[in-house]
């Protein structure tokens, strides 16, 4: 044993000796050359920039790094206050050593200085939250923050404002961590300029009650949260826009904002026929129910959705989404603030909107059937009308050191005018009309909200210790009454065999009430393992009364049509607690767990007396790890298990005669679907190479999936009732690779899509599995040379297949490509030109054989006036070529169909906008 330490002893000295590489060198001010003492020396490897070694430098501001093996490296220096410092070095030989002199310059210098081998780091990955340094991206003056994100790897950004983060779409825009004007993402990313922005933050939010306890509770929306920079908050800022044109086109916004440190009030005003500003709330998915998740894709939004068809009386969701000509009339107010040392804190939201949205639309559909195909044609005019207001407010208060409460409360009220008229004709697969109709729906409607919830949050001495307590309400009233007016043919051999006139006044009322509390409490097991378990009581009554009134002898509606009305109560009754075991370590966090659910349904027809009761077990399973390979590489693995229970709509069996050629059933003999999700999320970025890696992939399926069972006679009617299966998933993976192009201002990236589902329905008795696949391949490229050009160009090739058991031989495949270049040029005289250029390219089908080819070209030439360019007047030209004929295909189940509809086209527009702003200091 002494020998062998001995020898060890010996030969440990002559390896270190042997390795006599070194890299030294001092740092100093660039100001006043002075010494810096503790300034942190990384030494990463250059091929991979992973962090090899680091020193600090000794009070005479000198560091000495030993016994590097050869090859080359990239020395970081990094001080507070100062701008970090890169240089490349090589020890080419085991003797080498490597001398590297560091004369670092104040950050507050560097809009003044022109930096060498200087470099800040344009993204970093922060745990699961991706993070852009704003000023490590060149951008013009009064530039908003919607040109910023389009120039952010692995973000994107379409013609409508809507955000797209690592294949996401993203769902809330907070300013400095706290709600801004609500729902609305557009109203910061085009108002705010790009210059206030110090970081852009992407992640996935989760419920206030989760971040607290740090266990996962499925809940995620993703968001991305604007940083401003602190000598941005004190002051005012603001834009005033008009424009009028061509075909009375007009465009006019206002938007003020005041803060003051930690106080910020803001206000906007929209009058606008254009179809691009003010109409983007995402208030949807808050109104109504879910339906059954018949997955169809739509190229047009580029996503899946599920469809259940609805009551036509509630079949406007009260937004503009391209189709039509909008005016919308719009106005906001925003407060924020925090005092008594951030103790207590308040964010409050005003909304008030008009929109009135006219036009038509005509769509071609060829459905699948067992044993033939047939076809329809439909078209639609459509007037409609909406005012609605909406307000929230969230107030936070830190009682003591362990003890913290949060009040939240919103609520809406809509005001829904609609008047529709339609006319179809379905015709057989030898070309014979089947049938044909002519329907007036005109409906007045009236929905109302009011959510609100408390949130209490408790710290124990021992660290980790917690307790928790949320409770929520959330109300909805709609209430709407209308008049049906349909005439329906039914052909046999090309003549008349019988018709179907409607004549009726109907009503609804639905109501919902819901009450949701929770308890959660955590205990330490370890310094990096705890227990979590939750309790908590759902209640959740709804109603529904739906009337259908025939005229009487009198002209009246007054004779209740029976078999078109009903009265339903539906009450629900759910007992929920669970377990989790969450453990989080330097690189490693890992969670498991599962919830369950008793719950009790209680289902009354007010107009037979007839009660229903079931009983059901809910089962919800989480699971979710991630690894930090390193500070700017992760993994993470999430799984998440519920049941969901049928909704009302999907259960009572009502029947509906809105639109007399399709029937909806209920089914009482519903089951709950049990959904199983399992998502893969994988980052990596190389800060010195700017070179970015996402990927993200989830797979999803079902058992017992509430689907469609669809049943069409030889009359050309379709009955809808939904129903339980087996078998229905769908997959989806986004991939993106992104880089800056070295020795150049161009920053360029790959991006791969992948769509597919199976989805399992009914047709016509006999089952029927539709695979349908959406695959994107694209790239974009994007670079500036300052007050030259800016130029950026996105492109992309889709593929689209979808195919039928019971109709094998039917096969839809088609192939889409999409180019988007723009450019601007900045020319003498403080002129600026842009130009911008949407090319859609689309494959015949079988079942349509015009592709639909558009070509949307937009420009404006402008000059700019005053002081840092605040002012400018421009001419803009909307759809120069006037191609924008309104055009979407739909792929679903069992059935194509091809839209054209009635959208803006060309048009002229002369406008002048002034940016003005008075910021400076410091927030405190």
């Amino acid at each position: 044993m002494k020998t062998f330490v001995l020898i060890v002893c010996l030969i440990i000295p002559c390896l270190c000796y042997g390795q006599r590489t070194a890299v030294k060198g001092s740092v100093t001010d660039t100001l006043n050359h002075q010494q810096l003492s503790n300034t942190t020396i990384a030494v990463l490897q250059a091929k991979d920039s992973i962090l090899r070694t680091f020193t600090r430098t000794d009070d005479g501001g000198k560091f000495y790094i030993r016994h590097l093996p050869p090859g080359k490296y990239l020395l970081l220096a990094t001080a507070p206050g100062y701008a970090d410092y890169v240089e490349a070095f090589t020890l080419a030989d085991s003797t080498a050593t490597a001398q590297v002199n560091v004369i670092l310059s104040l950050k507050s210098r560097l809009l003044k200085e022109v930096l060498i081998n200087q470099s800040v780091a344009a993204i970093k990955l922060k745990g699961d939250t991706t993070e852009y340094n704003a000023d490590s991206f060149k951008m013009q003056p009064n530039a908003t923050v919607e040109d910023l994100l389009k120039k952010l790897p692995g973000i994107q950004v379409d013609k409508n404002g809507q955000i797209t983060a690592q294949g996401e779409k993203v769902q809330k825009v907070l300013v400095d961590g706290e709600e801004f004007f609500g729902d609305d993402p557009t109203l910061a990313t085009q108002n705010l300029r790009a210059d206030m922005v110090d970081k852009v933050q992407v992640y996935d939010k989760k419920s206030d009650q989760a971040a607290f306890t740090g266990i996962d509770d499925g809940e995620k929306i993703k968001t991305l949260n604007l940083k401003l920079k602190a000598d941005k908050k004190n002051g005012y800022f603001g834009k005033l826009s008009t424009g009028a044109g061509t075909e009375g086109f007009h465009d006019s916004q206002a938007m003020l904002n005041f803060f003051k440190g930690k106080r910020k009030i803001s206000g906007y005003g929209i009058v606008s026929n254009t179809g691009k500003t003010g109409l983007n709330w995402q208030e949807r998915d808050n109104y109504g129910q879910s339906n059954a998740d018949n997955f169809s894709y739509d190229e047009a939004t580029d996503s899946y959705f599920g469809y259940f068809q609805s009551d036509d009386l509630e079949n406007w969701d009260g937004r503009y989404g391209g189709q039509g000509y909008p005016l919308v009339q719009t106005g906001g107010l925003h407060y924020n603030n925090k005092w008594n040392e951030d103790k207590q804190s308040i964010n409050g939201n005003y909304k008030i909107l008009q929109l009135h949205v006219d036009g038509n639309s005509s769509t071609n559909s060829q459905y699948l059937l067992p044993d033939t195909l047939y076809y329809t044609n439909s078209s639609q005019r459509f007037a409609n009308r909406i005012t609605r207001q909406r307000g929230n407010a969230i107030y936070d208060i830190q009682i003591d050191s362990s003890n913290s409460l949060r009040i939240t409360a919103d609520g809406g009220l809509d005001h829904k005018i609609t008047n529709s008229a339609y006319k179809t004709e379905s015709i057989a697969q030898d070309s014979s009309l089947v049938n044909r109709n002519e329907r007036d729906i005109n409906t007045t409607g009236d929905v109302g909200t009011l959510n609100s919830s408390i949130l209490w949050r408790k710290k124990f001495r021992k660290k980790g210790r917690t307790l928790s307590l949320n409770i929520q309400e959330k109300y909805t009233r709609n209430n709407s009454n209308g008049y049906l007016n349909s005439l329906t043919e039914f052909y046999e051999n090309g003549s008349i065999e019988s018709t179907q006139q409607i004549d009726q006044y109907k009503t609804n009322h639905s109501e919902n009430l819901t009450f949701d509390t929770k308890l959660t409490y955590s205990e330490p097991l370890s310094k990096t393992a705890s227990v979590i378990l939750n309790y908590g009581v759902v209640v959740n009554n709804s109603s529904s009364n739906r009337n259908s009134f025939n005229q009487d002898a009198g002209g009246k509606y007054s004779e209740l049509d029976s078999l078109y009305s009903n009265n339903y109560q539906f009450n629900v009754f759910t007992h929920r607690g669970g377990a989790s075991f969450n453990m989080i370590q330097k690189k490693v966090r890992a969670n498991i767990g599962t919830n369950v659910g008793l719950t009790s349904f209680d289902q009354q027809d007010m107009h037979t007396g007839l009660t229903r009761r079931r009983d059901f077990v809910n089962w919800f399973p989480v699971a979710s790890f991630s690894y930090m390979f390193n500070t700017q590489r992760r993994l993470s693995l999430n799984y998440n298990g519920s049941t969901n229970q049928p909704n009302i709509e999907q259960i009572q069996p009502l029947r509906t005669n809105d639109d007399p050629l399709n029937i909806n059933i209920g089914n009482p003999d519903l089951k709950p679907q049990f959904s199983n999700n399992i998502r893969v999320y994988f980052s990596d970025y190389k800060i010195l190479k700017e070179r970015g890696i996402w990927i993200n992939a989830s797979y999803n399926f079902t058992s017992n999936a509430i689907t469609s069972k669809t049943t069409i006679d030889e009359n050309g009617k379709r009955t809808n009732q939904a129903v339980n299966v087996d078998g229905n998933r769908n997959f989806y993976m986004y991939a993106g690779y992104n880089f800056k192009i070295q020795n150049t201002n161009l920053r360029m990236g790959y991006n791969a899509n992948m769509r597919y589902s199976r989805y399992v329905n009914y047709v016509n008795d006999a089952l029927n599995t539709t695979n349908s696949g959406n695959y994107t391949a694209g790239m974009y490229l994007n670079g500036s040379k300052d007050k030259l050009y800016e130029i950026g160009l996105d492109a992309s090739a889709t593929y689209t297949n979808s195919h039928s058991s019971i109709q094998q031989q039917v096969k839809t495949n088609y192939w889409m490509f999409n180019f988007n270049p723009n450019v601007n040029l900045f020319l003498p005289w403080k002129l600026q030109l842009h130009t911008d250029c949407n090319i859609n390219l689309r494959q015949k089908t079988a079942a349509f054989d015009n592709n639909n080819n558009v070509v949307l070209w937009n420009a404006w030439f402008g000059k700019k006036f005053l002081k840092n360019d605040a002012l400018l007047v421009k001419l803009e030209v909307n759809d120069l070529l006037k191609e924008n004929i309104g055009f979407s295909r739909q792929v679903n189940s069992n059935f194509i169909s091809q839209q054209n509809y009635s959208t803006i086209s060309r048009y002229a527009l002369l406008s002048v906008s002034w940016n003005f702003n008075k910021t400076g200091g410091s927030a405190k």
